[in-house]
Order: structure tokens, then C-alpha cells, then sequence
């Protein structure tokens, strides 16, 4: 294996902080998503991590054709790339929901879907559908023990499943059962904690077949859980972080053996006293939320210690000061690289380590045209 895979044979025309993606370990990383599943027709990897067109179709050119996202700008973003379906995966409110329904208006062609979990959100989408006359495809969103959002699995989620078929302009396609909260390290830890949950959407599942409702498609799980509902008979995956990966899901997850493809260049920008060195690689250039020490993974330093960092400088304690000067290029793994892409405007592709493209982040904004 090489292990200077990330070095640039030139680093003169890129500015720091960068975000650098590494195609071909990107093309790696879809393969090996795509044996998990077994078949591309089971995906629907969620776009939120990169919000890149150019990524969508490389994936599309492997037979992935139907994404989730997370805002409407991803969604647009996805539809312009080609995809067939997109999942936008909130339950949609205020301008958002007329910002939907332009999206289903100026894409024909595209199966756009959101998600419900309450009876004041579906009054919502049937007002503002019935304006446009359009219909809206929608999941059930379902709280399998996560708490963040979705309808307690209980004895009113099957009514309210099946009341959502009384609304003309809403059409009910199945449910959306995500389980972000077990990543244990341990597989069969991780699978055991899934099934449990996943007990109450088999007896959900029972309940709609035997209602005589449509067969429901349901779409569960995102990079953590993948292999576990792979298992899943008839259940749709939907992993996204996996294509470009992550410091931690690196390290918690030594199941599934994805590549670092997207890495943070940062320079070294003062050596403010002995021992100490400071980076170019403030909170605006990567994502912040986790302590000090678990932000960013340095691939060609060793023996340092993150101490301090502000909006515009990280400020690191090393043991080969003398080693280091003003410039010096730095490569690290983000901890969390869905928050860092969405802080860079473009990402420097790299092949063979060349700078041979430019793609633009361009779904991290809020609106592109809709």
C-alpha cells in the first residue's frame, strides 16, 4: 500500500485551506457500497455529505439512479444531475413546502419524495399541492429510537399510516426508517441493537399487508447501519458518508473498509515559539463540533497535539519543531467530513497526485434556483 498516496507533487497553485477529493478512491469507495447492497436498485446513498453534481454522476453512471438529501438546493442539485427519484429526507415546513412543489412542477421527470410524521404536516402538503395540482409522494417518517424525528413506533402509527391515504393529493409510497444512533464498533453489537428496533416496523409492515395497502418501500438506515439492513430483505439502503469517508467512521466502523477520500490542506503559517506550530486550519476550515482532539487526523505528522484553535488558526504542540518551517503543507483526515465539505466552496479533484479538476460544492447553498 502506498502511504504517500495523498501527497501532491505540487501544492504552488492551491491555496490554504483546501478541500482535496481524491477520485479514485472515490470510485473505490462506490464499488464497495455497491457490493454491500448487491445490486444498485437497493441503493438510494444520500447526497448531504459532498453536495457535489460530479459525484451524483459517477454514481448514476453505475446504475444508482434514485438519491435522499437533505435540502432543496440538494434536491435540485440531484435532479439537474440526472437522478430519477430524490428523497428529501425532513418533513418539509413553511417555504420549504411550496419550494417542493416548484421542484415537482419544473422536474417532471424526477419522482420527488418527503417525509410525514404528523397529521399537521400532511394538512400542510395537501393545501399547498392542491394549489399547485400536483400530488406529493411522501414516506412516513419513523422514530425507531432515535428520538430526533419521525412517529413513535406505538399504537397510532398504523392509523395514521393508513389515514394519510385519505388525502387526494398525497401519494403514500412506504416509510423511511433511519437508525443513525447505533454505531457500535462491534458488528454483531451494532445488528443486535438494529433488529430490536427494527421488531416494531416488521409488525407495521404485517399490519399494512393485512390492511391490503399498497406494498410499502421502505428505505432504512445510512452508513453505519448498511450492513446491517443489507440483510433486510426488500429493505432500500441509503449510506452517503461512505463515498468519501471519515476519520470517524473510520475508526468506529472497522467493518466496512472505505478509503479517506476527501482530506483537508492546510500550510503552516507561523512557528510562534519552540515545540509549537500553527496551521492555517481554523474552525471556519473544518468542522468544530467535536473536542480539540478529535477535529482532524494529520497523515504526514506524528507525535502532536492539538492545543488551540480559533476562527483562522490551529495551533499544534510537535516533537520535530526543527523539522517544520513556515509553508510546509500539512494533509488531515477530517473527524467529521459532512459539516467540513459543506465550509468549502470547491473541492481540488486529485488523480495520481494532480490536481486535474475543480468541482464545485454547489448544494451547500441554501437556493440555487428554487
Amino acid at each position: 500500500m502506498d502511504n504517500n498516496w495523498f501527497i501532491l507533487s505540487d501544492t504552488t497553485q492551491i491555496d490554504s485551506p483546501a478541500l482535496l477529493l481524491y477520485k479514485d478512491r472515490v470510485a473505490y469507495n462506490i464499488n464497495l457500497m455497491l457490493q454491500i447492497a448487491g445490486d444498485a436498485e437497493r441503493l438510494i446513498p444520500h447526497v448531504k455529505t459532498y453536495k457535489m453534481t460530479e459525484l451524483v454522476r459517477m454514481q448514476i453512471m453505475r446504475g444508482i439512479t434514485k438519491f435522499k438529501c437533505a435540502t432543496i438546493a440538494e434536491a435540485e442539485m440531484t435532479a439537474k444531475a440526472g437522478a430519477s427519484t430524490v428523497v428529501i429526507a425532513h418533513q418539509l415546513v413553511g417555504p420549504k413546502i411550496e419550494r417542493w412543489a416548484q421542484l415537482v412542477q419544473a422536474y417532471p421527470q424526477v419522482e420527488f419524495v418527503s417525509l410525514v410524521d404528523c397529521a399537521d404536516a400532511a394538512s400542510a402538503y395537501q393545501v399547498v399541492f392542491l394549489r399547485f395540482g400536483l400530488t406529493a409522494n411522501v414516506l412516513v417518517d419513523v422514530n425507531n429510537a432515535m428520538d430526533r424525528s419521525g412517529h413513535p413506533v406505538d399504537d397510532q402509527l398504523f392509523p395514521f399510516y393508513q389515514s394519510l391515504f385519505r388525502y387526494p393529493y398525497l401519494r403514500v409510497l412506504g416509510l423511511h426508517v433511519y437508525d443513525g444512533n447505533f454505531r457500535d464498533a462491534d458488528f454483531a453489537a451494532r445488528k443486535a441493537k438494529s433488529d430490536q428496533a427494527f421488531a416494531g416496523i416488521k409488525v407495521l409492515l404485517e399490519q399494512i399487508r393485512t390492511a391490503g395497502l399498497p406494498e410499502p418501500l421502505v428505505i432504512a438506515g445510512g452508513s453505519p447501519a448498511q450492513t446491517v439492513h443489507t440483510l433486510r430483505e426488500g429493505v432500500h439502503i441509503s449510506p452517503g458518508t461512505c463515498l468519501v469517508w471519515d476519520w470517524g467512521y473510520g475508526e468506529g466502523l472497522p467493518d466496512q473498509p472505505f478509503q479517506w477520500a476527501g482530506l483537508v490542506f492546510t500550510r503552516v503559517i507561523s512557528k510562534p515559539k519552540a515545540g509549537f506550530i500553527t496551521v492555517d486550519l481554523g474552525h471556519k476550515a473544518i468542522a468544530a463540533e467535536n473536542p480539540i482532539d478529535k477535529r482532524v487526523k494529520f497523515l504526514n505528522l506524528e507525535n502532536y497535539r492539538c492545543v488551540s484553535q480559533s476562527e483562522e488558526h490551529l495551533v499544534l504542540e510537535v516533537s520535530d519543531w526543527d523539522n517544520w518551517k513556515v509553508g510546509d503543507a500539512l494533509y488531515g483526515v477530517p473527524y467529521h467530513i459532512c459539516p467540513t465539505i459543506n465550509l468549502y466552496e470547491d473541492a481540488f479533484v486529485i488523480q495520481n497526485g494532480e490536481w486535474v479538476d475543480t468541482w464545485n460544492v454547489i448544494a451547500r447553498k441554501r437556493k440555487i434556483a428554487i
